[in-house]
């Protein structure tokens, strides 16, 4: 039987496909693939997730430092304060009764501060609505509103580790027009009142998240004592 020439220059070839070895070492390269990529996004999800808890703490902290810095600021303001200042011709001087400030030593750090301003009607007498302050309880800011403490940061997500109220007192001494000889108490005297804030805290979701932040309180209403002769 004749061949036809076709057939003799293009012999039948054998089909081959990939072999065992060849498709093991195939899948391990690919398994090799997705784990480095799996391990890409995983460290990337964790990244953006430590940074949204960083944003969120430091962002609670400042929050609870501004509300902090802005009560105290109005520390010792009075109502009746025309009379609290000696002037010529004045009747007398009377003490501001919302003065009194914890911590009251200069230099001195505690982790509560307690301080009173008028509110209302000013009847010279402080009432519970009046008594304003700060303290550190059970890793959470409480704050004194209307004599009742109430939380200022939230726990189920930040836990406060340090909470410190430091108040700096720079008295002035005043001039008076006529000398003191014997009178006690002159020349009066202006104490300025600066109160330094440090809050730290750390996420409760991560403990190794942690922030803290300081702020300086230079009180409006400065503490004046003594008179001068008239």
């Amino acid at each position: 039987m004749l061949m036809h020439g076709t057939d003799r220059a293009h012999p039948a070839r054998r089909q081959r496909g990939l072999s065992l070895v060849e498709l093991m070492v195939g899948v391990a390269v690919g398994l090799f693939v997705v784990a480095g990529a799996t391990m890409l996004v995983a460290n990337q999800l964790g990244d953006n997730r430590r940074l949204l808890l960083e944003t969120q703490i430091q962002q609670d902290l400042r929050a609870a430092a501004d509300i902090v810095a802005r009560d105290i600021r109005r520390s010792g303001y009075w109502g009746a304060a025309q009379t609290g200042v000696w002037y010529a011709g004045s009747p007398g001087v009377t003490a501001n009764p919302y003065t009194n400030l914890a911590p009251a030593v200069s230099g001195s750090a505690a982790s509560s501060v307690a301080f009173n301003y008028s509110r209302g009607v000013e009847n010279n007498t402080i009432d519970a609505a009046e008594q304003s302050g700060f303290q550190l309880s059970n890793g959470v800011i409480q704050m004194r509103v209307g004599g009742n403490w109430q939380p200022l940061t939230d726990d189920r997500t930040l836990r406060i580790t340090n909470f410190q109220a430091t108040m700096t007192a720079n008295p002035i001494t005043l001039s008076c027009f006529l000398p003191c000889g014997a009178m006690a108490n002159c020349p009066p005297t202006q104490t300025v009142r600066e109160v330094e804030v440090v809050i730290e805290g750390r996420a409760v979701a991560d403990a190794n998240v942690r922030r803290s932040v300081r702020s300086n309180v230079r009180l409006r209403n400065d503490l004046v004592a003594g008179a001068c002769p008239t």
